[in-house]
């Protein structure tokens, strides 16, 4: 058991955490949730013992193993299986199955056993990482983010994979859908505190919103009490008559204290900028066939569809397959090898991709971008929305130059936000946002007037949004019409019935 007692922590003027205490037992699985910047990824260093806290303790049994998933890479063996066996106890040191069957359920192949691991992209390597860590045996598996470079099919057996695992998880994750598969409590890190619930993810919310409720009724009646105290001692504490009972009314005031209004957490709630579309269909592909060097083997071959108005078209399936490739095509980034797009004439379109069109304004704080994709778009408006984005306050006026990444991603997808459009090209727009604000984008696609065309990993999006599949599996692609849940029950993926 892990036991953390009376933990603070604090960066400048804000606190993550203040008098934290938090026990993990033996066969629990632990999924940590919370807002951006909240301390979800403190918690995890401070149990590794990489981040030092301010003051509290942090108690592991002796011989406890903690096992985590490192995200540098430096190999030393020249093949894919040397490498990743050195993850195994030194007692199973021959025991290299064991490494096989991990890395055919991360998605390798019986050849790639024998391939240097440089020959991999960031993507997979990483995968050989998480690898050498699940065949280590560790007492606890300590997972920050491990589905970020996996895939729809590689995350289902993962989620199969800790189900099964006899030891402790803490894990953190934007997937709703696979921390809840996964643990068998959640834990919030909320107004510097954790509380712990049994269960998954939408009881942890229900919990924390009921406690929040009666707190804030308690309080209003308190205070409602308090007043007629007060007016009362203002009333008579001149008069000697009622001395002794107006004393002793104020020192029961003093003793009893004052309940703090909780302080407001805003939810998030974005919009899409919808814009009328009269006809209806907004684009068709016909035999489109694409190669990067123009030559065989294609990476998309002999492939047609036709986008009508609000359809829900989500593409699945493994990495480097050509789910991007495809959506590049259809929002035309990239010029067909075969084969043509047509898009109706006065078709208005958002595309948010790892490569954007939109270029943006390296001067420019965040909140001036966003405003800048709509001339209607109020500074209000663009606030709110960097807010929805986790841009909140002065962060929103963060210069572009200064942003990372996934930063920039999310201005990118503030801008299609305010955009009017009637079809949004989408390449897993959830990447860098956490649980709350994917929810609340996921809403704002089913209630956008127009259509859509996503590349996602996340079931629980799949089945929020899915009204039709184009599906990458088996060495094809079809297109499936209807809804996720009907294609595993009627089709499936071909790796699982293998």
């Amino acid at each position: 058991m892990i036991k953390i007692v009376g933990l603070n922590k604090s960066y400048g003027k804000q606190v993550l955490f203040d008098d934290l205490n938090l026990s993990i037992n033996r066969g629990e699985k632990i999924g940590i949730v919370g807002r951006n910047g909240h301390g979800k990824s403190s918690l995890f260093q401070i149990i590794l013992g990489s981040v030092e806290a301010d003051s509290g303790t942090v108690s592991v049994p002796k011989n406890y193993k903690i096992g985590h998933l490192q995200q540098h890479l430096q190999f030393t063996q020249n093949t894919v299986l040397e490498e990743c066996a050195l993850g195994l106890p030194e007692d199973e040191e021959y025991e290299t199955w064991k490494v096989e069957k991990i890395l055919f359920g991360l998605g390798f192949t019986e050849k790639d056993m024998e391939r240097h691991p440089s020959e991999f992209s960031g993507g997979y390597q990483i995968r050989m990482n998480l690898a050498k860590l699940l065949v280590s045996s560790p007492d606890m598996l300590m997972l920050d983010e491990p589905n970020n470079y996996l895939d729809i099919v590689t995350i289902r057996w993962l989620e199969d994979f800790l189900r099964t695992w006899e030891g402790e998880i803490v894990l953190i994750t934007h997937d709703r859908s696979f921390m809840d598969s996964v643990v068998t409590h959640v834990v919030a890190i909320h107004r510097t505190k954790a509380i712990k619930v049994e269960g998954d993810t939408e009881k942890l919310y229900t919990q924390i919103n009921q406690e929040e409720e009666i707190y804030e009724k308690t309080r209003l009646n308190e205070a409602k009490k308090r007043k007629q105290e007060e007016i009362f001692i203002a009333k008579f504490k001149a008069k000697a008559s009622f001395a002794s009972r107006t004393q002793s009314r104020v020192k029961k005031l003093e003793k009893q204290g004052e309940m703090k209004a909780l302080e407001n957490i805003e939810d998030l709630e974005l919009y899409f900028n919808s814009a009328s579309f009269g006809a209806n269909q907004m684009l068709s592909a016909e035999n489109l066939s694409f190669s990067y060097d123009g030559k065989e083997p294609l990476l998309i071959s002999d492939f047609s569809i036709s986008v009508g108005k609000r359809d829900r078209i989500c593409i699945i399936g493994k990495n480097g397959k050509g789910k991007s490739t495809l959506l590049k095509l259809l929002a035309g980034e990239l010029t067909t090898t075969k084969g043509t797009v047509t898009k109706h004439p006065i078709l208005k379109e958002g595309y948010f991709g790892q490569t954007n069109k939109l270029s943006m304004n390296e001067t420019a704080t965040v909140v001036e971008e966003i405003m800048s994709a709509d001339k209607s778009c109020t500074e209000g408006k663009a606030r709110n929305i960097a807010g929805g984005l986790m841009f909140s306050g002065d962060t929103g006026l963060k210069k572009i130059k200064f942003l990372s990444g996934g930063e920039r991603s999310r201005v990118m997808l503030g801008k299609i936000l305010v955009t009017p459009c009637h079809l949004l090209f989408l390449d897993e727009p959830t990447n860098h946002l956490d649980m709350q604000s994917c929810d609340s984008l996921i809403e704002a696609i089913d209630e956008f007037d127009g259509s859509v065309v996503m590349v996602t990993h996340n079931e629980m999006h799949l089945r929020s949004v899915a009204t039709k599949l184009i599906v990458f599996d088996n060495n094809q692609i079809t297109v499936y019409d209807g809804s996720y849940d009907d294609f595993l029950s009627d089709i499936g993926w071909s790796d699982e019935d293998e």
